[in-house]
This record gives structure tokens, sequence and C-alpha cells, in this order.
């Protein structure tokens, strides 16, 4: 007697990983949304990894490079804060995210070279909030 094996893909998710999602991730500056299936357990840090590497390999522009730790994952819906590292993917309750890099921040010494004081430099006025409200605000005419 044989016995098939069993190709079916429900079969070869592992027990005990939770519910898949379809999220969507808009990379600022972006021409659209990366849309991809995880874990509701998946951690952030995780989805900003998947997020840069299907970008990279769907060759989108502008490049952002891997590094995870120079990114930030924001809910639109939810607030203006960005969402923790640690905190899993599904405990925000929504699907649509923003992806954008964090902003660096510069530090001004004087002679002694210690520093005195530090601040955020902003590549342009604006950055995402201002984007985001912007492309809220664009409407469509008839004429």
């Amino acid at each position: 007697m044989l016995i098939s094996k069993n190709n079916n893909k429900k079969s070869q998710v592992p027990k005990g990983s939770g519910t898949r999602i379809l999220i969507n991730v808009t990379v600022v500056g972006s021409a659209g949304p990366i849309r991809f299936v995880v874990d509701e357990v998946e951690t952030v840090a995780g989805v900003v990894d998947t997020a840069l590497k299907l970008y990279a390999r769907e060759g989108r522009l502008p490049v952002l490079g891997f590094n995870c730790d120079d990114f930030v994952l924001y809910c639109p819906v939810a607030g203006t804060e960005a969402l923790k590292t640690w905190e899993t993917i599904g405990s925000v309750g929504v699907r649509n995210f923003m992806l954008c890099k964090k902003p660096r921040e510069v530090v001004e010494g004087d002679n002694d070279g210690k520093p005195v004081a530090t601040g955020i430099l902003r590549k342009s006025v604006g950055g995402w909030k201002a984007w985001f409200n912007k492309s809220l605000n664009l409407k469509v005419s008839s004429h």
C-alpha cells in the first residue's frame, strides 16, 4: 500500500503559528504599497525586515538599504506614534502601515569635543505627516 504525501499548504503551516493576515506597507516616496502575508504574532521588526527585502527584490526606488534599525513603522489610523519593534503586528488591529526612515540625529560640539546640544536633522520640510495629510486632501475634479 502506497502512502501519498500531502502537499497541501495548510498542512505545512506549523501548529500554533497564529492567523495569517495580508498587510499593506507604504514606503514614503515610493510609487505604491508592498503587499505581503504575515502571521499575527510576527513582530514589527520582522515586518520591517520583510518589507525592506521585498522592496529591494522588486527593484523599487528610492533605494533604502537593509538595516531595519534605520526605519520605523507607523499606523496612520492609530496615531502619530511609531510602533515599538517588539510589538506584534496583529496587536495593532489594522492592516495598513507606513514605513519611514528614522530622523538622523546631529551632535553639535564645542572646541573640547564634548557634545553641547543634540538636534534632529530634517532632510525635507514636513516629513511623512505633511505628505500623508497632503495626499488625503487631493481632490479629483470633474473637469
